[in-house]
């Protein structure tokens, strides 16, 4: 259920060096049965949305401090604690969950997913020049703070379809590492 979310920034097309779009396969949907658990799981995580936010940004800058080199307003920050009180990770964190939310609430809409998803893909590698690799890490991190914070909501069944889920999504955005 959980990568739902994170994987937000991996599912989408492969953009070329010059911003066209190459389509590549799509992967199977998944099924209604995991649609409803993915969905379900999230609207309790959602709850807490901000906190649960700012965990994951956290717990991703701390044991993976490069990433901090894409956030001047943050990225000389050490401590955890200043990290959790910094306004722009606050705002940075609330931006990621409500981008998943919008994709777990589309989950059975594919055009607006790839809309939501080729925005996201664009701005982070073209924009940002954030590597591909990043997103990876970063949905992992979402899942390990997820099954700690929510072990009653991140169980087997639907984990395991959010780690289906984030598989695919983690296909489709091998094709960003053309994007420099």
């Amino acid at each position: 259920m959980c990568s739902a979310h994170y994987t937000l920034c991996f599912q989408m097309e492969r953009t070329q060096g010059d911003g066209e779009v190459d389509h590549l396969e799509r992967p199977s949907p998944l099924t209604d049965k995991e649609r409803v658990m993915i969905q379900d799981s999230w609207g309790k995580v959602y709850q807490n949305c901000d906190d649960v936010g700012v965990a994951i940004l956290v717990r991703f800058f701390v044991n993976f401090p490069s990433s901090k080199q894409f956030f001047n307003q943050f990225k000389h920050i050490e401590d955890a604690e200043e990290l959790e009180k910094s306004a722009q990770l606050r705002k940075h964190a609330r931006r990621v969950m409500n981008a998943i939310n919008t994709l777990v609430e589309n989950l059975d809409n594919s055009d607006k997913m790839a809309s939501v998803l080729k925005l996201v893909a664009k701005a982070h590698a073209l924009q940002h020049k954030v590597e591909p690799v990043y997103f990876k890490i970063l949905s992992g991190v979402i899942l390990e703070v997820l099954g700690e914070e929510y072990p009653e909501v991140v169980t087997p069944e639907p984990f395991n379809g959010g780690r289906r889920f984030s598989a695919l999504n983690h296909q489709r955005s091998q094709g960003r590492r053309s994007l420099g």
